[in-house]
């Protein structure tokens, strides 16, 4: 996983030297700005925890009230549940104290509290506007929490105090990128690598810039740069290999190999080498090697997420016992009327990356990317559960009055008009992941087109199984898991298909690549667009696409790709029986 661009952030990784808020004089000046040097540069090396600790340590150099040294003091040692209670002894007697709130808001961070994190920041500015290292924390609690916008604002206001600073230069280039404005990050990282070329994250991130927009031989480049400086960046070998149309090299096997019998690699290095020598392997014919490597990565994967098959079927059972005929008669003629999106969903690796880019070829359609807005909402309504089966979504959507449900539509499209860039009157909203909200999204936006990519059981499962997705995606590193999320996903569509008649335009991934004018013309009707040549000719398309198949896309279809998956038979038992009647059923659902 890119550390720059997901997962937790350090709170307290700002300006350098040390910022504290105005009239307050470090207990160590040089003690804290040297600390604050070290960890800016481990953080810009990639070692996010002693990053965390460098910081902790320029925290304790600062501060000189008793309470908070002892605070600090406990943080730096690791006793973080000593200083969270020392801490919210300190606000609960000073609620404006901007260096309690600062610190306190870092511990929330580290225990995964980020709502919690972002109100004591904003406090803390609200009292200190100028603490610079409060600000950034500010700007990366907003960043993890998908407020891009939000977070680019920020970027720009500390680089307005401080130009030069590689982190917020990478904070205001990662935020450019996941708004769409690809070659604006591409430029953004080239600078931030002319004054710190030794950076190897910042090469990787530059070359995820690069391959979205389609500049392959560059982002090769970036990439490689990248694992000069840093062989075993687990990251940087799987970007590569997950070009797809890149073949790496007898010598790259040996780097991989090499690189893993380090005993200094991060469990997401390692992971990552894993699926990168499976791809490799792969390539070259070598079915069992490739397919052990598969699921060395993906035991690791799975060991790290928290993820029960079980409780995604039962919220799909809650979701067909609310979402009833009755229930979609009753709010009739509700929600926000306009046409403007086509949602694509189903399965990752299902084909979806093609129809998106078929619809976005389209002189009426735009493009845009997996936008999140969808599942917030979602998140939004459940409420503050820790396990979506202890939320209130999707009963919620019960209680809701008509004027809720429209502003939620509107709220949705004010929040996807960010990533628009023309004036076309329809745009793509592609994240498979949304088939679970279909009902949400045609009671919110009932004009809103929805097209369900479906692939072969196998060759989907398959194809998630030996991809390791950036970030989400917890059900594919097991095939007993994908076999049973994708059984979940074809009743619960079934049932869609049952309660909303026609409402769903299916397309099959098989029948498209054997007879794509025909498939391309049918798409295009239930979208109710005319048939354009260019839609035949998606590959001619310049546009930046983000997910694994974006190099695949920029060719014609090739038809061997739909039986691939066949090479890998003699191993997908688990996944078969785990799909049940589900394949045999193919690609009809079995009835209900």
């Amino acid at each position: 996983m890119n550390t720059w661009n997901s997962g937790r952030y350090s709170l307290s990784a700002g300006g350098s030297p040390a910022k504290p808020p105005a009239g307050v004089t470090p207990a160590d000046p040089a003690g804290a700005a040297r600390w604050r040097a070290e960890g800016d540069r481990l953080r810009l090396a990639g070692d996010i925890a002693a990053a965390d600790a460098a910081y902790a340590r320029q925290m304790r150099a600062t501060v000189s009230d008793p309470d908070l040294v002892r605070a600090a003091d406990a943080l730096c040692a690791g006793r973080l549940a000593e200083a969270d209670a020392a801490l919210r002894a300190v606000v609960a007697g000073r609620p404006a104290d901007p260096l309690a709130l600062w610190m306190l808001a870092d511990l929330a961070a580290r225990a995964g509290r980020n709502p919690e994190a972002e109100d004591l920041l904003l406090r803390c500015l609200d009292a200190a506007p100028g603490f610079t290292d409060a600000r950034y924390a500010y700007a990366m609690v907003l960043n993890w929490r998908h407020r891009v916008e939000e977070t680019l604002v920020q970027a720009e206001r500390l680089l307005q105090a401080e130009p030069g600073n590689p982190l917020y230069r990478h904070l205001r280039a990662t935020s450019l990128l996941r708004l769409g404005e690809d070659a604006a990050a591409a430029e953004a990282y080239a600078a931030v690598l002319e004054t710190h070329p030794d950076q190897a994250l910042t090469w990787m991130s530059y070359g995820h810039a690069l391959k979205t927009l389609g500049r392959q031989a560059e982002a090769i480049a970036a990439y490689r740069r990248s694992l000069v400086l840093d062989p075993k960046l687990g990251e940087a070998w799987w970007s590569l290999a997950n070009l797809k149309t890149v073949r790496l090299t007898d010598a790259d096997v040996a780097a991989m190999a090499a690189a893993l019998t380090t005993g200094e690699l991060s469990e997401p290095d390692r992971l990552q080498l894993h699926f990168a020598l499976g791809k490799a392997h792969e390539d070259a014919g070598r079915d069992a090697a490739a397919f052990a490597e598969y699921v060395r990565g993906n035991a690791i994967q799975r060991a790290r997420v928290d993820y029960d098959a079980r409780e995604t079927s039962g919220q799909m059972h809650r979701t067909k016992a609310l979402l009833s005929r009755g229930f979609f008669a009753a709010h009739a003629g509700q929600g926000c009327p306009r046409p403007d999106p086509i949602f694509i969903v189903g399965l990752p690796r299902s084909g979806s990356t093609l129809i998106e880019q078929i619809l976005a070829s389209h002189s009426q359609v735009e493009g845009t990317q997996e936008l999140p807005h969808i599942p917030a909402l979602a998140a939004r309504l459940a409420g503050r559960a820790r396990r979506e089966s202890e939320g209130a979504y999707p009963d919620i959507l019960a209680a809701l009055s008509p004027a809720e449900i429209a502003v939620l539509g509107e709220e949705y499209l004010a929040r996807a008009q960010v990533h628009r860039k023309t004036d076309r009157p329809f745009f793509v909203d592609k994240l498979p992941n949304n088939f679970a909200h279909v009902g949400l999204i045609h009671l919110i936006l009932p004009n809103a087109k929805i097209v369900d990519a479906r692939r072969h059981p196998l060759g989907c499962c398959f194809s998630g199984f030996k991809q390791h997705f950036a970030a989400g995606q917890v059900f594919s590193y097991d095939l007993a898991d994908l076999g049973r999320y994708y059984r979940d996903y074809v009743e619960l569509m079934a049932h869609f298909d049952a309660v909303l008649p026609d409402r769903v335009q299916r397309v099959i991934y098989e029948q498209m690549v054997a007879e794509p004018e025909a498939q391309v013309r049918r798409l295009l009707d239930a979208c109710g667009l005319p048939f354009e040549p260019g839609c035949l000719k998606f590959y001619e398309n310049d546009r930046a696409v983000r997910t694994a198949s974006s190099e695949q896309v920029r060719q014609p279809i090739f038809t061997d790709a739909a039986e691939h998956w066949r090479r890998f038979e003699p191993w997908l038992g688990p996944l078969k029986a785990a799909l049940g009647p589900v394949l045999d059923a193919y690609p009809d659902a079995p009835a209900l």
